[in-house]
């Protein structure tokens, strides 16, 4: 076998057929993946990744390999020497895999040069070295099984004729059926267990750094099968009887190897961050759909800028991960305004249902055009739909940053959508009311939002003076307890009551003004209003837990804008101001509630200390490092618009503005006189958990002309903040015993290029890329031919 393997490569180098082949091949890698342009072009990509080589090299291959295998047993029988060959004294399966081995090293041969496009990315990453290496040796592991297969399809091609142009065509069909066909025709039928046939399928996770047994011993059937099939041919000509029981018994293991590994198989993720390996969570969800979950994507057109193509790849292949867990899920990629003729009344049909379109500029020869495209996905299940966002918006972000945040929120994005079908809701939430709370209108958007994951109903504490333990009992049947910028002091039998609550393992978000001030008490003739302290009774409940909520200001110079009239009569307009009392805080942690997370902005927010004691703190929120405390009683106008800030005395930065306890609080009664008496008194709470915020107004939306307007949305400016989906995963925290929150936390690194290099030097990579491919395939050929003739001179 050996001694076959050497005369192929030897025949083969030796003849210039063999070196305009390779040449052919790596050109057009070359062309396709450094200057042309389209969806191949790495350099006009923007990203530093291989994956449009592992997309682009199996249709070449498709065509390379019959042109190295056409020739290993054809030109063997045209010439007549395959018949001495059948009688030496080697077997047929040793002469079949010597020709095998012997063709599949040379197209390894052909694929050393492309290492040279992997040290380009890695140069080009911003910064340097930002690669995923660990993918694309994976899918060069991908590639290498590809490779065997084709090369069995070849040389199955080749021994079946005498003409190397009929073996060459018979191969490129073959592997063009096994490679695409299968999945046209599952398309047709709609057979899962066609497209599977097809190598397709096999290559698409394992070709992306995802190594799965399942899609191994798929394609070493595939390489066995052609081998044997060959095999059997070489035996015909040698006149003996066909050994039907021989190639019967390898058909059945054959089988019984796939059959095997669908029920038994692993999958080892080599990608860098983890991103093809889903969560529990997600997993336990998908799994638990027993009819379809048809999803309809609307991330479709040709139109696409590269960072948005990017992004439905990632989509399709997420989904791809689900279907390969659940096959009653099932997608299709839709573009809403392909048609011009119903463009405008699909692009309204989408609005209403509340498909918010987005305008991307495109640039293309230098010119600037903008495209509208629906970045959403709507899943069915059971006759029930849920839209899911597949852009995750975060303010003054780029293009490529827009992306890079949406492509770490999909998982997350899915697995909450498909929760929500499937899942029935049976957590209640109470919102306090009695306190003077937050009026209904101002909490209508975020009490909206989470009415579709759990049950909710108001709460007042009204009762606790003549029925204590009654209040309690009843308030014992919610699962999480919501008190939004209460303005009336807690009794302490009210105090009592959710302190007994707590102790009892009951959750609460609580959203605090230690201050009594707003931006609708400077609404007047002289634009100015007093901040003082405001005292709801509620200090030291908290300190026994471990926060204070401070009577103090959060000053900032990282903040929202304030819109004020300007003028007089039918001069007047409105202008926007800096407003320092409107902090935005831009999440840095890496915890799930704030991972990924947009502004957050605040209205004369306070200040939280942690006080040292068994429960764990978590910061979530602080205000900017040019931050400054102001305290109270102080005079606010609106004439601080006016007046120029000195950066200098802006020196407390990153205030607590948001703190999440977690563990066994301790009661804020223990060792006290009880305001009234119940039975199991508890000083000591079993694990909980507690959110404490320092700024009532985080929670409250305004309100339009036509009703309550979204949650963090700013009529003035048009931008939309990460409140509502801050308080969002805030509660889903609270109350998430799945995991499902979890997700979040997950890092997907999106690796760009760095492109003032690759502008400032496109032609040098272009070349280098293109050319020194072949100029190594040269000096190879010259050395491989100079060796030759010293050996044989």
């Amino acid at each position: 076998m050996i001694a076959i393997l050497k005369k192929e490569i030897n025949a083969f180098f030796a003849s210039p057929i063999a070196y305009l082949v390779i040449a052919i091949f790596l050109l057009l890698n070359g062309l396709f993946l450094w200057l042309f342009k389209g969806e191949f072009n790495i350099l006009n990509s923007g990203f530093a990744s291989l994956s449009p080589f592992f997309l682009l090299a199996p249709w070449i291959l498709i065509f390379l390999v019959p042109a190295v295998t056409m020739r290993s047993f054809s030109e063997e029988n045209k010439q007549g020497t395959l018949e001495l060959l059948l009688t030496k004294p080697v077997s047929l399966l040793q002469i079949v895999l010597g020709k095998f081995f012997g063709s599949f090293l040379l197209i390894i041969i052909a694929l050393l040069p492309t290492l040279l496009y992997v040290y380009t990315v890695y140069l080009l990453g911003n910064p340097v070295g930002n690669l995923d290496l660990g993918s694309i040796l994976g899918s060069y592991f991908g590639l290498l099984f590809l490779v065997a297969a084709y090369t069995s399809i070849g040389v199955f091609s080749s021994a079946i004729t005498n003409n190397q142009i009929v073996a060459f065509i018979s191969a490129v069909f073959l592997c063009f059926l096994f490679y695409i066909g299968f999945e046209g025709i599952a398309d047709i039928t709609s057979s899962n267990f066609i497209e599977q046939l097809g190598i397709s399928y096999h290559f698409k996770s394992i070709g992306r750094g995802v190594i799965d047994t399942r899609d191994i011993i798929y394609f070493i059937s595939i390489v066995l099968l052609f081998i044997m099939a060959t095999e059997s041919k070489l035996n015909n000509r040698k006149n003996k009887s066909l050994n039907l029981r021989y190639i019967i018994i390898g058909l059945i293991v054959v089988l019984g190897l796939n059959v095997v590994g669908q029920q038994v198989y692993q999958r080892f993720d080599l990608t860098h961050d983890k991103r093809y390996t889903l969560s529990n969570a997600t997993k336990t969800i998908i799994e638990q759909a027993q009819t379809p979950i048809i999803i309809d994507v609307f991330l479709e057109s040709d139109e696409f800028p590269s960072e948005f193509r990017r992004l439905k790849a990632e989509t399709q292949q997420l989904l791809e991960e689900f279907v390969a867990k659940n096959k009653q899920i099932k997608f299709t990629f839709i573009n809403p305004i392909e048609d011009d003729a119903n463009r405008q009344q699909n692009i309204q049909q989408l609005t209403q249902r509340g498909l918010t379109p987005m305008q991307l500029s495109v640039e293309e020869s230098g010119k600037s055009s903008y495209e509208v495209i629906f970045p959403w996905a709507l899943a069915s299940y059971n006759g029930t739909t849920v839209k899911i966002p597949l852009l995750k918006n975060k303010l003054g972000a780029s293009q490529e940053e827009l992306v890079s945040h949406s492509i770490q929120h999909l998982e997350y994005a899915f697995a909450d959508g498909f929760s929500k079908l499937i899942n029935q809701k049976s957590k209640k939430v109470a919102i306090l009311k009695g306190n003077k709370q937050l009026d209904n209108k101002y909490i209508f958007d975020f009490v909206k939002t989470i009415r579709d994951y759990y049950y909710i109903a108001p709460f007042t504490l009204d009762s606790v003076d003549t029925n204590p333990t009654k209040t309690l009992n009843d308030l014992k049947a919610y699962d999480l307890v919501i008190s939004a910028k209460p303005t009336e002091a807690f009794t302490e039998n009210e105090k009592f009551v959710l302190d007994q609550y707590t102790m009892n393992g009951g959750k609460s978000l609580w959203l605090l003004d230690a201050v009594a001030m707003d931006q609708d008490s400077l609404q007047n003739n002289t634009g100015k209003a007093i901040a003082i302290p405001r005292d709801v009774n509620l200090t030291d409940f908290f300190f026994k837990y471990g926060a204070r909520v401070n009577p103090v200001l959060i000053n900032d110079l990282y903040s929202a804008p304030i819109t004020l009239a300007v003028g007089e009569g039918s001069n007047a307009r409105f202008q926007s101001f800096p407003w320092f009392y409107s902090p935005l805080v831009n999440p840095q942690g890496k915890h799930p509630i704030v991972n990924n997370l947009n502004l957050v902005k605040f209205d004369f927010a306070n200040q939280i200390d942690t006080i040292k004691n068994n429960v764990s703190k978590t910061i979530l929120l602080q205000s900017s490092v040019l931050s400054k405390v102001d305290g109270v009683p102080r005079e606010i106008g609106l004439d601080m618009t006016t007046q120029e800030p000195d950066p200098k005395q802006y020196k407390n930065p990153n205030q607590n503005l948001a703190v999440l306890l977690e563990g066994e609080f301790p009661s804020a009664y223990s060792n006290r006189i009880k305001p009234f008496a119940i039975e199991n008194t508890k000083d000591k709470s079993t694990p909980t958990k507690m959110i404490v915020i320092a700024d009532g107004d985080v929670i409250k939306n305004d309100i339009g002309k036509n009703g309550p307007l979204e949650l963090g949305f700013n009529r003035s400016t048009g931008q939309l903040y990460g409140n509502k989906e801050f308080l969002l995963n805030a509660v889903n925290y609270l109350l998430d015993d799945s995991g499902l929150i979890n997700i979040r936390s997950k890092e997907i690194s999106v690796a760009f290029l760095d492109q003032e290099k690759v502008a400032s030097n496109k032609t040098l990579w272009q070349v280098v890329n293109i050319g020194l491919p072949l100029i190594l395939l040269g000096l190879f050929g010259v050395l491989f031919n100079t060796v030759r003739k010293r050996k044989y001179s």
